[in-house]
């Protein structure tokens, strides 16, 4: 097994106050974990997520003995997204490429696993094309051309299309007030049985509010975060926190006809129904606690980083390994990507279809070692 390699990469300050660690806020670092192959430096892959830590993930090991360096990079907001700030995610991940490039990898590729697909395509369109000034509060996004050298491919695998439509697909409705966690409509109740088996009508209305619920916390958060700058007394706050309840609901958890693939009911993260519903109520989950610039960066429609957008903006050659037992992407995300590409005969996608993977590839070593050919053979090719 190819010994790893702690990687200390320092990246440009971001946000005042996004660290509670003095040293980190004066000489802020990423860490990754580098795993190399025999031989000359000649192909690097980096695998990061915007939040979740790579550092130990199952690629590093198999892509290196199939002679590609793998590095699992962690952004600054590892293990925290309260402050996450896409635009200031892709500065990290270009450290991380220049990082690879100094040691003398002449090709580097990104694998956009899980969240990190739509952080993968984000990175690129901007590489390729830097049109971001400021970030989606307004302020200043710092970023240039430099901080984001292109990479030569994207290797997507269990590829969610980004966090605000996780948002959107995810959060539930039946919630009746924003303060109360446990208000529920019963008839928005999508783990009540008596909503069970689903109608077409109550997937309809469970759709559109949704899309109402999120609609009403996009426009609170944009005249919160107003009535905060438009304050003038000196060190006034310009932003703040607050909960998202309840965020784990889709329907496709429990209806396996919806987006069929190979997949158990459950989602990613819990067993069956009732795993999925604790999920859904548990007091640390996807978006639970976020700043006001936060959620615009990650969950709201007005966040830059949708996946598919991203990658139709750029040139880059495209390897899709959908799993098919995934709980959380499903095959109209597959379709998604694809389009994005031109389709299949458009020659700059490949999709690769890993038969029976779940979404973490978890007590799944075969798996593993199927999508770490298909990755190696690919990327040596390009």
């Amino acid at each position: 097994m190819p010994d790893l390699q702690l990687a200390v990469i320092d990246v440009k300050p971001g946000a005042a106050l996004e660290s509670q660690s003095g040293l980190q806020m004066l000489r802020p670092r990423i860490y990754g974990a580098l795993a190399e192959a025999a031989g000359p430096r000649h192909t690097a892959a980096i695998v990061m997520h915007p939040t979740s830590n790579f550092m130990g993930h199952y690629l590093l090991a198999p892509l290196a003995r199939r002679g590609i360096a793998c590095m699992g990079l962690n952004s600054r907001y590892v293990g925290n997204d309260s402050l996450l700030l896409m635009e200031r995610v892709i500065q990290d991940l270009g450290a991380g490429v220049q990082h690879l490039r100094r040691l003398g990898y002449r090709k580097v590729v990104l694998i956009g696993n899980s969240g990190g697909a739509s952080l993968s395509a984000f990175y690129q369109a901007q590489a390729e094309n830097l049109s971001i000034e400021h970030l989606v509060d307004g302020d200043p996004a710092g970023l240039s051309p430099v901080d984001l050298p292109p990479v030569d491919g994207l290797a997507l695998c269990a590829a969610h299309e980004g966090r605000s439509h996780l948002m959107k697909h995810w959060i539930d409705p039946s919630l009746t007030d924003e303060h109360e966690a446990l208000s529920v409509d019963p008839s928005l109740d999508m783990y009540d049985p008596a909503n069970q088996p689903f109608s077409t009508v109550f997937v309809q209305r469970f759709r559109q509010a949704q899309a109402a619920r999120l609609g009403r916390i996009e426009a609170w958060v944009n005249q919160r975060l107003q009535r905060l700058r438009s304050q003038t007394v000196p060190g006034h706050a310009r932003d703040e926190t607050f909960i998202i309840y309840r965020t784990h609901a889709d329907p496709r958890f429990l209806d396996l006809d919806m987006d069929r693939n190979d997949r158990s009911v459950g989602s990613v993260w819990g067993e069956g129904a009732a795993g999925a519903r604790a999920v859904n109520y548990a007091a640390s989950q996807m978006g639970r606690i976020t700043s006001l610039t936060a959620f615009l960066s990650q969950w709201s429609s007005r966040s830059r980083a949708d996946g598919p957008s991203n990658l139709a903006r750029c040139r880059a050659p495209v390897l899709l390994c959908t799993y098919t037992a995934d709980r959380s992407t499903f095959p109209s995300t597959r379709a998604a990507w694809i389009e994005a590409c031109g389709g299949l005969g458009s020659g700059r996608i490949q999709a690769i279809d890993i038969a029976g993977g779940n979404h973490y590839l978890a007590g799944q070593p075969d798996l593993v070692e199927q999508t770490a050919d298909a990755m190696a053979e690919w990327m040596h090719k390009l």
